[in-house]
């Protein structure tokens, strides 16, 4: 089994990402940009999946295009506890759609 197998972090603001420790995630609380790329570009080595709130999404864009190539780590933005930004809903519908190739969530199928 490799290292990063079975490992999912969450990344993001407290409020955010502290409620996924509940579910046996790995939370990892950001405060500012550097902190938040430094800790992603990490994760990436370690684990499968990361999910990452909408401002960690815009902080680290540029890892984050980097991982949408490869297969390892998988990373899905995800809405944050304040203010939505749109991000974390659309790329979840990506995600959803790029795995059964319908949009469950809109009703639209791909074309």
């Amino acid at each position: 089994m490799s290292e990063r197998e079975g490992k999912i972090a969450v990344v993001g603001d407290k409020d955010s990402v502290l409620v996924f420790r509940a579910l046996g995630l790995d939370v990892f609380p950001v405060d500012d940009e550097e902190q938040a790329r430094q800790t992603v570009h990490a994760l990436a080595r370690t684990h499968a999946v990361i999910f990452v709130t909408e401002q960690v999404a815009i902080w680290a864009d540029m890892y984050l295009k980097r991982y949408k190539s490869r297969p390892y780590p998988v990373v899905v933005p995800i809405p944050s506890a304040g203010e939505s930004m749109g991000l974390g809903a659309a790329g979840i519908k990506s995600n959803i759609e790029k795995a059964i190739g319908a949009d469950i969530l809109f009703g639209k199928e791909d074309k």
